[in-house]
This record gives C-alpha cells, structure tokens and sequence, in this order.
C-alpha cells in the first residue's frame, strides 16, 4: 500500500485529523473517545487562545485510498522559548496504525519542519504543551485513562524509539485507595490547626472571575521550577479552568492564605471520563442526556493540580490539603483518586503520597530528540 503525508489545510481535512482516533481505537476497550465537539474547538485558534503564543501545523498520512492512518500536530510554543531561551520544536496528538512506515513518515516531517524552522530539538507528545495532556502511555494499559491523561497503543513507543526519540522525562500516576484517614495525617492536622498560621476554604463560584486572578498568580508562582513548565497567559489560564468549571465542586476546589494573601490551591476533578465513554464522542443527539444521567454517578477523581508558593511550603499547607480532600472523598463516598501527572523524581510529592498508601499505576513518557546543524 502507498502512503503519503499531507498539510491540514481545509474544513475537511481538520475533520479527518480530529476523527482519526475512532479508526485506531476500535478494539481498545480502554479509550475513551474525546468529545468531537470539544476537540473542534480546542483546534480552532479562533477559541482557544494558546495559538496566540504559538505555531501549529497539522499533518495526516493517508493512504492509496485516502484513508487517513496517522496524524501528527507540530508546534512552536513561543511561551516556552521565552521562558528557556531556546528554540524548540514539540510534537502531539500522534496517532499511527501499527506500521513503521506510517509512523516514520510522520517523524520525518516533524524533523523536516523543525530543520526548516531551525528548532534544536524535537519533543513530545505534547497535546499541544505541558499544560494539556502530555506524554506517551508506557505503562498501564489495563485501566481507562482518567480525565485530561492521554491514552494510547502499547506500540507507539516502539515506533517513537526506533525512529530515533530517547526518554527525556517520565510523568507518573498513582492511584489511591479512599479508606480511611491515617492517624498520623489527623494528629499531625490538629496541630497545624493550633498555630494558626493560614487558611484554607472552598472556592467561592459566585466570585469566579475573581477566584480566577487568584488561581492564576498561584499557578505562575508555584509551579515555576517545575521540569518542563510553560507559564500560561491570563486568557489561556482561563480558557483552560472555564472548560471544567461545569463540573468542579467548591469542595474540591481548595484555596490557602496566609494572612489574605493567596499561597496555594488544590483541584480535584470527577473522572468524567467514566461518562465520556458511553458517548463516543457526541453529545447529540443522546449524548448530552447520557451525560446528565451519569455524571453524579463517578466514583472516583483526579487530583489535577496541588501547588503552593515556595515561601509557604513549610507551613504544612499540604498537609491540610491531603486531609481535607480525602474527608470530602470519604464523605461523598468516592472509592478512589488518581493523582497525576507527577515528575519521576519529585519526591516532595511522592514521598507523602506513597505514605499516605498510593501507589504508581500509569506511567507516561516525554521524549526528545537533537537536531545537529
């Protein structure tokens, strides 16, 4: 069979390049197909407001008959050049059939487009930067992926390493178990509770707007010296929390200070993919009913995001956040919580995770590769 690769360029070819994925994932019963709708906007720079601050290019490969069979997203992300003072070129959304050819000829471009563009290196999957779905699923195919974390064929990392691409970074997942809350946590609680020295509180959604400048200075400063953070723009950071506001509860939504001033957040998600996976990818003209019949019927969430300041980490807001967090789970009668995605070698959050009795289930892998000149 011929194959060739072709530039994104019309309606109709975006409509391929979002719909490819249901001609991969037929057998799969993990995947959970992403809504259709909200990838058509996602894609759309008209909407979403990372394509301000960055290059996009699409490409699919199809075959003889005009099938599509792979596709690939390539991205400068001025954003990140800024913040490392490099130039370098990202890869996502990479889909292929199992067939190096397919698979090369995609990677071939992304080397081509980044050489024509003098990026130094290639890195990826990235869909489309760290702050969405990032890495390659290398372990941990048995389970669904949870809301917002990529899923994929055990043999993309065979196609990506045998072209060329080397581990850079591996993102884990664990997976908690809501039991009960260990003694140690509710002691250790009670006296931080003594001291007085901050507060936490639920998110406030009639003051959201406002909720949101305090989110977004906490995200900018927390994650800062974090392996592979981008800072996001105030319409980006927006865009990004508007698409969950739906189904965020102010329980889980946490919110630190220390004397007014804001010092951390910590955001807990449904796992509306449980819902998703019924749908198929519509929401019309039954998916929109499906949805609303069972989204109060997930039993588990996503812990998507706990950061604090750096000048407050030793105040043992953390600490609460776990506590709180796993109450709200116990008493909502939630079996279990995923944790993700955390760097291989943070051990500030592992460390309390794992005693806590989590344990890494998923593990997802960023790549790279350098361009000599």
């Amino acid at each position: 069979m011929v194959f060739s690769v072709k530039n994104v360029q019309t309606p109709a070819d975006k409509n391929q390049f979002i719909r490819l994925p249901w001609g991969i994932y037929g057998d799969y019963s993990s995947w959970v197909p992403p809504l259709i709708s909200e990838r058509e906007k996602f894609l759309n720079p008209a909407y979403n407001p990372f394509f301000k601050e960055a290059e996009v290019d699409l490409f699919i490969v199809v075959s003889s008959d005009q099938t599509p069979v792979g596709r690939i997203a390539l991205i400068v992300n001025r954003a990140h050049d800024q913040f490392y003072s490099e130039r370098v070129g990202f890869f996502g959304m990479f889909e292929a059939i199992n067939n190096n050819e397919v698979s090369g000829m995609l990677l071939n471009t992304a080397e081509k487009w980044c050489r024509e563009k003098k990026l130094s290196k290639l890195v990826g999957p990235l869909n489309l930067s760290t702050n969405h779905e990032s890495g390659l699923l290398v372990d941990g195919f048995d389970t669904p992926p949870v809301i917002g974390m990529p899923y994929n064929p055990s043999y993309y990392a065979d196609q990506i390493e045998q072209w060329g691409l080397s581990k850079a970074k591996d993102l884990v997942s664990l997976r908690l178990e809501i039991t009960q809350i260990p003694e140690y946590l509710e002691s250790g609680v009670s006296r931080l509770r003594k001291r007085d020295r901050f507060s936490i509180r639920p998110i406030h959604m009639n003051r959201f707007n406002e909720e949101m400048d305090i989110m977004w200075d906490v995200y900018n400063s927390a994650w800062t010296a974090n392996w592979g953070f981008v800072p996001m723009s105030r319409e980006e950071f927006e865009y990004s929390i508007k698409e969950v506001k739906s189904f965020i509860k102010p329980e889980h939504f946490l919110i630190a200070e220390v004397k007014g001033e804001p010092a951390g957040f910590s955001l807990a998600l449904p796992d509306i993919n449980q819902v998703l996976k019924k749908m198929n990818g519509r929401l019309f003209p039954l998916g929109w009913v499906k949805f609303l019949w069972n989204k109060n019927k997930v039993n588990s969430y996503r812990v998507v995001a706990l950061g604090i300041k750096k000048k407050y980490r030793r105040l043992g807001i953390d600490a609460v956040f776990y506590y709180e967090s796993y109450k709200n789970f116990l008493e909502e009668n939630i079996k279990w919580c995923d944790i993700s995605w955390v760097l291989e070698d943070n051990k500030d959050l592992l460390a309390p995770m794992e005693r806590l009795g989590g344990r890494i289930y998923k593990r997802h892998r960023i790549y790279e590769r350098s361009f000599l000149s």
